[in-house]
Order: C-alpha cells, then sequence, then structure tokens
C-alpha cells in the first residue's frame, strides 16, 4: 500500500479551520446569539435613522426598534406562532414519519443494497456514485450504509476499499443536493427561500421543484465527475491495497427482502398509476383549481404525498418480508424516525425566532437594498456575482454544518439582494445549493466526519482527518469548478432551473 499518500500531515490552514471550527457554538445557541445580536442592532439602526430606498417599489425602508414597548410585545405575543409556523419544521417532521417506516422495515436498505449489487463491476465506480447522490433522498442512510458497503464492494473486487468509500463519500456528501427526485432538502430549502424572498414579495411562493430541472442534471454531471475522479485521481495515488483485513462476501437479497421488494413495487406502481390518472385528465381530481399541474395540490402538499407513498410502500415491505409483526412495529419506526429529530426542534425554535425577529425589524430589506446598491455600483454581472456567492457559501459551510440552518441565515439577506437586482429566488437557492455541496468533504463541522474517519481506519490505521482531507480535495475542487461552469451554462443558456423557476425576478 502507498503510506506516503495516506500520511499526509495537516495543513496549517487545516488545523487553523479545525480550531476555529471547534470553537463555534452549538447551531442553537448561534441562533440564539444572533437574535440578540438583530435586538441590539435594530435598537442602534433605529436611533441613527438608518434608512433606504427600496428599487422594487420606490418605498423608503426604515429600521423597527424592537426593544421598543411595540416591539417587546410583538415578540412575546408572537414567539409561539413563530416557531409553529416556521415552514421547515412541519415539513420535515411529516417528511420524517414516511422514512422512518421505510427505514426500519428494511426497504431503503434493501433497495440500495439490491441497485449496488447488481451493478456492472466495469461500471461500478459510477454507480457507487450515482447511489450515493440518490440516497440523499432517505436522510442519512448513505453515511450509514452506503459508504461502508462500498469499500466492501470494491475490496472484494480486489480494488482499494479506501478508493471505493471516498468515491460513496462523494456522492453522498458532495453531491449533496443533486437528485432525480425531490427529497426532504427540496421542500425545506423552499420553505425558507420562500420565507426569504417575502420579505421583497409578500406573494412569493418558491415550489419544491424550484430547482429540479438543475439537479436532474447535476445528478449526472456530478456521477460522472466523481467517477473520473476515482479512477484517474484518488485509486491510483492510493495504489494497490495491502492490508490484512479479509474480504467480505456480498451476499444476494434474501427471498424474504426479494418477497417484499416485489410487493413494495407493485404498491409503488399502483401509486403512479393513480397519480397519473388523477393529474393527466384536464378536470383530474389532483389539479389546481385553474386546471393546472405545477400549481396542484400534488406540488404544493408534495411532503403528504411524500408520507403516504414513502410509508405504504414501507408498511407493505415490511409485513411481505417479515420485518413487521403488527402495527406496533410500524409506529415504533415512526417513533424511531423522530428520536433524531430532537437537536433539530431545539434548533428550529432559536432559528425561528431569529429569522422573525430579522424580518421584523427590516434589517433583512435594508441589507437587501444596500447590498443590491453596492452590487450595482460595483456592477460584477450575473456570472462572476453567482461565482462569488459560491464560493462564499462553500467557506460558510466549513464552519457550519447545517445545511438549512446556514440557508435560514444567508437566504433572508441573499435572496432579498438577488430579487432587488432583479434575479429569482430560484437562482439564489441554486447557488446556494453548489456551494454548500461542495466543502461538506473537506468539512471538519460536516456531522458525520468522524465517522468517515473511522471507516478509513478500518483498512488504514494510520488514516486520520489529514488523510482524508487529502483524499477528498480532488472531489471537491474538481466539483466546484464542473458545477459552476455548469451553472454558468445554464445561465448563459437562459435555462429555467425548474417548472416555473426562471433565472430573472421582475415585480
Amino acid at each position: 500500500m502507498n503510506r506516503k499518500f495516506m500520511k499526509i500531515k495537516k495543513f496549517n490552514i487545516l488545523g487553523a479551520v479545525e480550531k476555529v471550527g471547534n470553537a463555534l457554538p452549538h447551531p442553537a445557541a448561534l441562533f440564539a446569539i444572533f437574535g440578540l445580536i438583530t435586538l441590539l442592532i435594530s435598537l442602534i439602526g433605529y436611533y441613527l435613522q438608518w434608512e433606504g430606498i427600496n428599487p422594487g417599489n420606490g418605498e423608503t425602508v426604515k429600521i423597527i426598534n424592537l426593544l421598543s414597548k411595540d416591539g417587546l410585545h410583538k415578540i412575546l405575543l408572537e414567539m409561539v406562532d413563530s416557531y409553529t409556523s416556521f415552514a421547515p419544521l412541519g415539513i420535515v417532521m411529516v417528511a420524517m414519519l414516511g422514512i422512518g417506516i421505510a427505514e426500519s422495515s428494511g426497504l431503503i436498505k434493501s433497495s440500495i443494497n439490491l441497485l449496488l449489487v447488481k451493478a456492472p463491476k466495469n461500471s461500478i465506480t459510477f454507480f457507487i456514485v450515482f447511489t450515493g447522490i440518490l440516497s440523499n433522498i432517505a436522510s442519512d442512510l448513505g453515511y450509514i450504509l452506503i459508504i461502508p458497503l462500498a469499500g466492501v464492494i470494491f475490496h472484494s473486487l480486489g480494488r482499494h476499499p479506501i478508493a471505493g468509500m471516498a468515491a460513496a463519500f462523494a456522492g453522498v456528501s458532495g453531491g449533496f443536493s443533486a437528485n432525480l427526485l425531490i427529497g426532504t432538502i427540496d421542500p425545506l430549502l423552499a420553505g425558507l427561500s420562500t420565507e426569504a424572498a417575502q420579505i421583497v414579495n409578500p406573494d412569493y411562493y418558491v415550489l419544491p421543484t424550484a430547482n429540479y430541472y438543475f439537479m436532474v442534471v447535476s445528478t449526472f454531471v456530478i456521477a460522472i465527475t466523481g467517477t473520473w475522479v476515482t479512477n484517474a485521481i484518488v485509486e491510483p495515488r492510493l495504489g494497490k491495497y495491502t492490508g490484512n483485513i479479509v474480504k467480505e462476501e456480498i451476499t444476494n437479497l434474501s427471498i424474504k427482502e426479494k418477497k417484499g421488494l416485489k410487493w413494495s413495487s407493485f404498491v409503488f406502481l399502483l401509486f403512479i398509476i393513480l397519480i397519473s390518472a388523477s393529474l393527466i385528465p384536464d378536470n383530474g381530481i389532483l389539479r389546481a383549481e385553474d386546471n393546472s399541474i405545477l400549481h396542484s395540490p400534488l406540488l404544493k402538499g408534495f411532503i403528504a404525498v411524500l408520507f403516504i407513498i414513502v410509508g405504504t410502500c414501507g408498511i407493505v415491505y415490511g409485513y411481505a418480508s417479515g420485518t413487521f409483526k403488527n402495527h406496533t412495529d410500524v409506529i415504533n419506526g415512526m417513533n424511531s424516525s423522530f428520536k433524531g429529530l430532537i437537536s433539530f426542534l431545539v434548533l428550529v425554535f432559536f432559528a425561528s425566532q431569529f429569522v422573525a425577529w430579522f424580518k421584523w425589524s427590516n434589517l433583512g430589506i435594508m441589507v437587501a437594498v444596500k447590498g443590491a446598491a453596492f452590487l450595482q455600483s460595483a456592477e460584477l454581472g450575473l456570472i462572476p456575482l453567482v461565482i462569488l456567492f459560491i464560493i462564499i457559501s462553500g467557506i460558510i459551510n466549513m464552519f457550519m454544518g447545517s445545511a438549512s440552518a446556514k440557508w435560514a441565515i444567508m437566504a433572508p439577506i441573499f435572496i432579498p439582494m438577488f430579487m432587488l437586482l432583479g434575479y429569482s429566488p430560484e437562482l439564489s437557492q441554486a447557488v446556494y445549493r453548489i456551494g454548500d455541496s461542495i466543502t461538506n468533504l473537506i468539512s471538519p463541522m460536516m456531522s458525520f466526519f468522524a465517522l468517515i474517519i473511522v471507516y478509513f481506519e478500518k483498512y488504514d490505521s494510520e488514516s486520520g482527518i489529514g488523510s482524508l482531507i487529502a483524499t477528498m480535495l480532488p472531489y471537491s475542487i474538481s466539483f466546484f469548478i464542473v458545477w459552476t461552469l455548469l451553472m454558468i451554462g445554464w445561465i448563459l443558456l437562459g435555462l429555467p432551473l425548474g417548472p416555473e423557476a426562471g433565472l430573472y425576478y421582475t415585480n
């Protein structure tokens, strides 16, 4: 084994990033701090008479003092509503109910396992990266299942197991925003984007499908790029694996698992038929009041549809395969999914208060007005602005792991700013998602970073954080270049990012 590459020492900059990242408080505490800072700045801005002209409607924007009598009353009276009406809260909770059933039944595990073990050997790298990207619809399953399984597959084929895990990690984490299906992250970010866009336009609504076209194409671009980096850079530098870990045999699905997949696939197909029958006719029951599909309850209520379909398929799989014996097992599956949401529920409370206070104080629109004026005077143009925003998002991601937490902070600033410059919230969101994904692979703040090191250590006891970052850095750089070029090409061609999601905003 080529130990030289695996013994790469941490660069000073990586040590500094790790030190700064570890010094940051918990994200919930961070939002609380941001909220208190917002209150203080609203007081200062009010007495300094900060104001600006909103180019969208020509109205004068002034800072509202939230530490005044009226401001404090508003904070106290609307605290509960600010929390319970916060868009991402219900979205995540309902989605996780369905996914919890599917995960506890074994449906997701069997489906992914089938896809990986049936992939042709000469294209296994592509399928591993591709499957890693698709796994993002199932929350954290990719980190827990696909990455270690990829090491087993590569090892069984006589290839370096760390290269296999790196390829899977690149898909799961580096390709976090891409997918062929609408996952939980899409409506989650869309909810935050809607909240931010309504700072400028109270009637604006960002659909969960806002970036769908772009992300579908990105899925194949990232999968191909990740495959090339693995085969051309990562695996050759790792060399031939000479460790003493015995190869693990990959077993096919059991008869019960195949039976479960058969019946759940039948139910899924039945759902597709029913949905198609409800949408295709002009007077279809799932069409909107104006008979359109894009504004139909199916899309706007996608989380409910996701819960029903995934939950039902999970129940059918569970009973058919024998993992579910009675309805209590189904309920326990939903219960288990909520156990992982406890920290999220706490985080959302502080995030919701911060977002509400930021909006009420007019600081969001003020920053947008001033920022838009600066960017207009700088005359950067859309493409340089996009590149700059990707870099900013990527840098912030090195210090704060949660995609939704970062967007909750950044969306109220950047979406109004882009809108005032004439660019759509959907474009702002898509650009953010690129920056948020590309540095996941090298960020010590990424929640599963330590787990990936443990995976590496299984095959090389001398692996550490430096080894992991050195292995994943080629993916991060390549994804940044390719994904940015894809966005630039998309802009130059004037393509929509998703259904009714153009590049530009007009008031």
